[in-house]
């Protein structure tokens, strides 16, 4: 498990448009948000993945840089970019399934032809996304074992104004012994 304040994995995946990108090298005031998503197959990913890049310049302004990344080859992840009409936001492919397991994400086995009639990789991730500061440690996460019920990118926005103002620092970071108390609690 990821561990808020410490370090999180190594990253470096091949993007559309923009490069190689590496999270070592990114140098975003305030980090670097990585959307893991399912992949072209995922009925639900276009409408997650519109709504990240129409909060893009949002991100920016509070300094903080965007990655849109799945296990899909360079040939399936144009293609999704191409559904979402993206023009601007960075998508990166070929995430390695070790990769996704490094990151604690959840692996699905492909079923064939969804609804759509698009063929599910045989393994892939599912969604997940996490706020990395400048120096490559989690700041928060949210990993999912199903596509459904996605958190709303513009919520992140709020927070992140919250988390500016009142300089608020990472939470879940305890991963020391638990103790009962003397109520049987712990």
């Amino acid at each position: 498990m990821l561990i808020p304040r410490k370090k999180a994995p190594q990253l470096s995946v091949s993007t559309l448009n923009h490069g190689q990108f590496d999270l070592n090298e990114q140098t975003s005031e305030r980090g670097t948000l990585i959307s893991f998503y399912r992949g072209l197959h995922c009925g639900i990913c276009p409408a997650s993945l519109a709504d990240l890049e129409s909060l893009q310049g949002e991100f920016e302004s509070r300094g903080v840089g965007i990655l849109a990344l799945s296990t899909d080859t360079r040939e399936r992840a144009q293609l999704m970019a191409e559904k979402v009409k993206n023009d601007k936001m960075r998508i990166g492919y070929g995430l390695s399934l070790e990769d996704a397991r490094a990151w604690g994400l959840f692996l699905s086995a492909g079923r064939g032809k969804t609804s759509m009639g698009v063929e599910e990789p045989d393994l892939f991730s599912e969604p997940a996304v996490f706020l990395v500061t400048p120096e490559q440690t989690l700041y928060f996460s949210v990993v999912q074992t199903m596509p459904f019920v996605r958190p709303h990118f513009k919520d992140f926005v709020s927070a992140l104004d919250f988390v500016i103002a009142k300089n608020y620092p990472a939470r879940g970071e305890y991963d020391g012994e638990i103790q009962s108390d003397r109520k049987g609690r712990q």
